[in-house]
């Protein structure tokens, strides 16, 4: 028999985030004699900044981008028509809601099965949340199958009318055999970034969009700082409010105590600069961010966004908060920075945690057994939910 055909089909501007690594690594594990993956993204011939390509470059994956002129350019159609021709396609798996559209109209004009994994909805535009997101929810309750990064994902899903049959919750997982902590890199790190060994450093790692609330984290920081003045705060990433951030900076005076590293494709090394890892999003699906930071034992705070408090246990893994609370983001980071012997069992806890219920190759195995189900089949009743913990 020959391999299942899936196109993986997404649309991302900038250099993409959590999302991307999990559809680029997963096709990457995947079984080539049973599944035969091509990744699709849409890209926006304008973005100058896109990088999912050099991304793909590194892996033996068939990648392929349809340029696109503008939000509603119809050329896209016909190559994307193209494509699953050409690709004998089965199974179109989309990853947000522009293709989770063109996946369902695939599915009208050819015999191929739409399927859909939700990372959540973190648009913050009027437009986004009066119209894309309300008709992509609706739309996704006609999906003969949808994958959630989350329960609260999930339990969305099935609020906007989707069959509690048809959404599994799949969280995202990490390798814990790539991402490794190695005392040795501390010193090294550090040197690179010009930070004193001396130093506490505070990380974070995300694109800077408005949910992600860098904002909040840098008044956390300064407030911390007056009273304890060797912190260092370095945040990796880019995207829109960048500016904004910069300008925030010079007005509470961080000067060189704060650092934007901007993208950096070596996180798992830049995590040994950091004595503690904070997330301060407001909306997250499965954040990747906080499941380097478990394998790689670096202590975390983070906030209780999306699916984080199903990774993290309160207290066991790391120290959750509510989303938005600036004092109570504060006084989490005071306390963890105050008992690092504390820090250190709880971030011992979340690598074991990764090793035994939180592995990638995990993950991809029940993305497969969904491929293998929607293809055994196609026109049946979905088998009953289950929530699995990659």
């Amino acid at each position: 028999m020959r391999p299942i055909r899936i196109l993986e089909l997404r649309s991302v501007r900038g250099t993409g985030g959590g999302p991307e690594k999990t559809i680029l690594r997963g096709a990457e594990l995947a079984d080539p004699d049973r599944y035969a993956i091509t990744v699709c993204y849409l890209r926006a011939i304008r973005d100058a900044v896109f990088s999912i390509d050099k991304m793909a470059s590194r892996l033996p994956i068939d990648y392929v981008e349809i340029a696109e002129r503008h939000s509603f350019d119809p050329a896209i159609w016909v190559q994307l028509q193209r494509l699953i021709r050409e690709r004998q396609t089965d199974i179109v798996h989309a990853h947000d809601y522009k293709t989770n559209f063109l996946a369902w109209a695939l599915s009208r004009r050819h015999n191929i099965v739409p399927l859909s994994t939700v990372h959540g909805w973190i648009g913050h535009t009027l437009r986004y949340h009066a119209i894309y997101y309300p008709l992509d929810k609706r739309l996704l309750a006609h999906f003969p199958r949808v994958i959630a990064v989350s329960s609260q994902i999930c339990q969305t899903l099935i609020a906007h009318g989707a069959s509690s049959e048809r959404v599994t919750t799949i969280l995202n997982g990490i390798e814990p055999e790539v991402f490794k902590r190695n005392p040795s890199k501390c010193s090294q790190l550090r040197a690179s970034l010009s930070i004193p060994q001396d130093r506490v450093v505070i990380g974070s790692v995300g694109r800077l969009e408005p949910e992600k609330r860098f904002d909040l984290l840098m008044t956390a920081f300064a407030q911390l700082r007056a009273s304890r003045p060797s912190l260092v705060l370095l945040i990796a990433g880019d995207g829109s409010v960048r500016p904004a951030l910069e300008a925030q900076a010079r007005q509470l005076g961080l000067g060189n105590s704060l650092q934007l590293l901007g993208h950096r494709m070596d996180i798992a090394d830049l995590h040994h600069a950091f004595d503690l890892f904070v997330q301060s999003s407001d909306h997250e699906g499965t954040p990747n961010a906080v499941l380097e930071a478990m394998a790689l034992q670096t202590p975390v705070v983070a906030t209780s966004a999306g699916g984080t408090e199903e990774l993290i246990a309160d207290g066991v893994h790391g120290r959750i908060v509510p989303c938005g609370n600036v004092d109570a983001l504060t006084q989490a980071i005071a306390m963890a920075l105050a008992d690092p012997a504390a820090s250190r069992a709880r971030a011992t806890a979340a690598r074991r945690r990764i090793e035994s219920e939180l592995s990638f190759q995990a993950r991809t195995r029940a993305v497969e057994r969904i491929y293998d189900e929607l293809m055994a089949g196609r026109n049946c009743v979905p088998h009953t939910t289950r929530v699995l913990h990659a």
